[in-house]
């Protein structure tokens, strides 16, 4: 059996450190912040989270960039002249270009390459949810599945996470276009924290408004065992902008409620993601089971 390399993109927020052990590939979204330009890779080789968010807390207005063509075209060459094929796993065509830049990429290669193999695959996932889906594709991968299997797995599985994210307010997704200005304004009202989730069709949606920290938080914790059987076998990754006390409270009370810790990564949101939430959000992603 021939071997493939799995990849996949810096909108993939998982620990840098399981990054490290999957043995995937990351190509880099880049993002610019008081006009430095920076190319963000989870082990934050380029840019930094922690000074990322605190430019964004004294009003730094950053700004992303979605893979171009060109891009992908070298790294998928890199891997075919190593002799693997490539399965690229990309962050939702719903809110990002870059599905289809891959694809552009992909045809190009294969034109100077026929005899490649290079599968290209919407995750129609986000932040932790394409995280931990990465996550689970990525172990399948060293449980032995060959590409054509994986590749099957991942078409039957996309669409399917469960994401769930509370923001301090929806002003970064108006900003970024990801949201309507009605929809902001009615969720910046006093106290009222939204509640937010990415649909079959991997765009954002808010599915609630919720007052005060605490009840968004119970909203988070509740949907695992809402949505899944057997809380014991769920893995989920939660995921925080500059709020680890909110994420450790998270990992805590789903542990509470069932789930095995370890089963339960907690993740920083990259400044990609975080250019569009904010600081000060919190998310809970899992493939319901």
């Amino acid at each position: 059996m021939k071997d493939y390399i799995l990849i996949s993109d810096s909108t993939a927020d998982l620990p840098i450190e399981v990054i490290k052990e999957l043995n995937v590939k990351i190509i880099p979204f880049s993002y610019s912040i008081n006009d430095d330009l920076y190319y963000y890779y989870l082990d934050e080789r380029d840019g930094n989270i922690n000074e990322f968010y605190g430019n964004l807390k004294e009003g730094a207005m950053p700004v992303t960039s979605q893979i171009n063509p060109m891009t992908y075209e070298d790294e998928f060459k890199k891997c075919i002249k190593d002799g693997k094929d490539v399965l690229y796993l990309s962050f939702t065509s719903g809110l990002s270009g870059s599905y289809q830049s891959a694809l552009i990429a992909r045809n190009a290669v294969l034109e100077k390459y026929p005899d490649a193999k290079i599968e290209i695959i919407d995750s129609l996932a986000a932040s932790v949810g394409q995280g931990v889906f990465l996550y689970l594709a990525a172990k399948l991968k060293e449980k032995g599945k060959s590409i054509d299997e994986l590749v099957a797995w991942v078409n039957e599985n996309a669409g399917k996470v469960s994401h769930w994210f509370m923001v301090e307010d929806l002003f970064h997704l108006n900003r970024g276009g990801r949201l309507s200005a009605v929809s902001a304004v009615v969720g910046s009202a006093l106290k009222i924290k939204p509640i937010l989730s990415v649909d079959e069709e991997g765009k954002l949606v808010v599915k609630a408004k919720t007052r005060g920290v605490n009840k968004a938080l119970d909203y988070l914790v509740n949907k695992p065992g809402e949505e899944s059987k057997n809380l014991s076998e769920l893995v989920a990754v939660i995921g925080h902008a500059d709020a680890i006390d909110k994420a450790e409270k998270i990992k805590s009370m789903v542990i509470e409620a069932g789930m095995k810790e370890e089963n339960i990564m907690i993740a920083p949101i990259g400044p990609i993601i975080g250019t569009h939430v904010g600081s000060g959000m919190a998310a809970i992603a899992y493939l319901p089971m």
